[in-house]
């Protein structure tokens, strides 16, 4: 027979752990709770953490016949943000190296029982594994033309592993095969009430940026930084500015007083971005905007890049 410690038979008995009945030898069975107010251990031996069935096989029912190496378990990632954020319905998590995209696939299943609005932001390169890029190079493709960059890890896996977790259906169209476990358990095929929208990195001119003629692949970034909620504007406004729901867009700084004017009636905006290279200008309308929206000056850092790198 053995005996527990006293320190660990008064752990037993805590708020820490809940005890489900006795065993014939009148012995406590007990069940750890689930807190997020302790810190985790630096050690987890949890079945759901079991990452060859709950991170490759699961994403194999996910996106069948793509294959990506030892992605993590869904349910380790959940229960690590869990201890951050389950109390924070609005937090925003951050994913610099996305690989699979199962972080972003854990934070809709947080969102789930609480209805909560947690954002992730995955942020992935679009590598080809060094296998496929031989068989790429013998059909004479090279990084960049569309039939290599099908390949590469965020095209073929992450984003259609985001995808497919929304839907609940493989990019083939079929129906997910299989149930989500543990804390949460519902057919995978039901998917999640998410939305997700994909954006690629690329480099614009300094000249294209300067005159306004690259705002289109800019607007996403303005909407990020206001906290990627609501409307998105999209294309210069024809009037010199306009307002979306977080936040606004002037371009025309003669038109600068009812811009002010109307981020003041509107209320619960975030950021003013203000296109100018003129810092004066810029400084009248920062003190113009009322208390608590954030003036930001548009393209600034991008033409100071410039002229550092040209030496002026």
């Amino acid at each position: 027979m053995n005996y527990l410690p006293d320190g660990a038979y008064a752990a037993v008995m805590s708020e820490r752990f809940v005890v489900k009945g006795f065993a014939e030898d009148g012995s406590i069975i007990a069940e750890g709770r689930r807190d997020t107010r302790r810190i985790a251990p630096s050690q987890w031996r949890i079945p759901a953490h079991n990452a060859s069935e709950y991170g490759t096989a699961l994403l194999r029912s996910i996106l069948p016949k793509r294959t990506f190496p030892f992605p993590k378990s869904l349910y380790a990632v959940e229960d690590a943000l869990r201890f951050f954020v389950q109390d924070r319905p609005n937090a925003i998590i951050l994913d610099f190296f996305a690989g699979s995209g199962t972080t972003a696939h854990a934070v809709m299943r947080l969102n789930r029982p609480d209805g909560g609005r947690r954002q992730c932001i995955s942020v992935t390169n679009n590598v080809v594994a060094a296998e496929e890029q031989t068989a790429l190079r013998r059909a004479s493709l090279r990084p960049g033309d569309t039939d290599w960059e099908k390949w590469g890890i965020c095209d073929h896996i992450t984003k259609p592993r985001i995808g497919a977790a929304i839907t609940g259906k493989t990019p083939e169209g079929k129906e997910i095969e299989g149930d989500y476990k543990f804390t949460d358990e519902f057919p995978m095929a039901e998917g999640f009430q998410e939305n997700a929208e994909f954006f690629t990195l690329t480099y614009e001119s300094y000249v294209a940026v300067g005159a306004n003629f690259a705002f289109q692949r800019i607007a996403p970034l303005l909407w990020m930084r206001a906290g990627s909620e609501g409307r998105r504007i999209d294309d210069l406004p024809e009037g010199g500015w306009a307002l979306a729901d977080t936040y606004g867009l002037l371009v025309d700084l003669d038109r600068a007083g009812a811009f002010c004017d109307a981020v003041a009636a509107k209320g619960g905006l975030r950021v003013a971005y203000v296109v100018t290279d003129d810092d004066r200008r810029f400084q009248a309308v920062a003190r113009a905007l009322p208390d608590g929206v954030e003036p930001v000056r548009l393209y600034e850092s991008y033409l100071s890049n410039f002229r550092f790198s040209m030496g002026r």
